[in-house]
């Protein structure tokens, strides 16, 4: 077993280096807009998972998901050959490519977040001005106990 510190040191080590050749050794046009967003190394230094995100040419264009994954699945022995040349540990680790889905979720709570602040301003509109249907108080309350006196509920008696 590694150390957990030995491990994350080489997951940003493996992350920079396979950044570093897709952007300037690979010349595949499918990672052109492939960006390196995170890595996982195993405890034992044996398989690294990549996430990755694509980001596409202009706002209206969609990313080439389909693309980049098998761009990145035919680039994957030269990567994990320039990541056992620039790491220099005894094994190399095996490389796993895995799509962030990190930014689309946080776009999509963004989305909710908006529309539940836009329902609360709407229903918040619709009170304005209106007032409780039935007593202002609906709770019943013990005429003894606006006395002063127990009600009973609270302490026990010394019978």
């Amino acid at each position: 077993m590694a150390d957990p510190a030995r491990a994350r040191r080489l997951a940003k080590r493996i992350s920079t280096i396979v950044a570093s050749v897709i952007e300037y050794e690979i010349k595949d046009p499918r990672l052109a807009g492939v960006t390196i967003t995170d890595a996982k190394v195993t405890a034992d230094l044996h398989d690294a998972t990549l996430y990755y995100t694509v980001l596409g040419s202009s706002l209206d264009d969609d990313p080439d998901y389909g693309g980049a994954a098998a761009a990145l699945e035919r680039a994957k022995g030269v990567l994990r050959s320039k990541v056992g040349a620039g790491t220099g540990v005894r094994f190399t680790p095996t490389l796993t490519f895995v799509r962030d889905t990190v930014p689309e979720t946080a776009h999509r709570m963004s989305e909710l977040l908006a529309a539940a602040k836009a329902a609360d301003a709407d229903l918040a509109r619709l009170r304005e001005g209106k007032q409780p249907v039935g007593e202002a108080n609906p709770y019943r309350e013990d005429p003894a106990s606006s006395d002063g006196e127990d009600s009973g509920h609270g302490e026990q008696s010394g019978d």
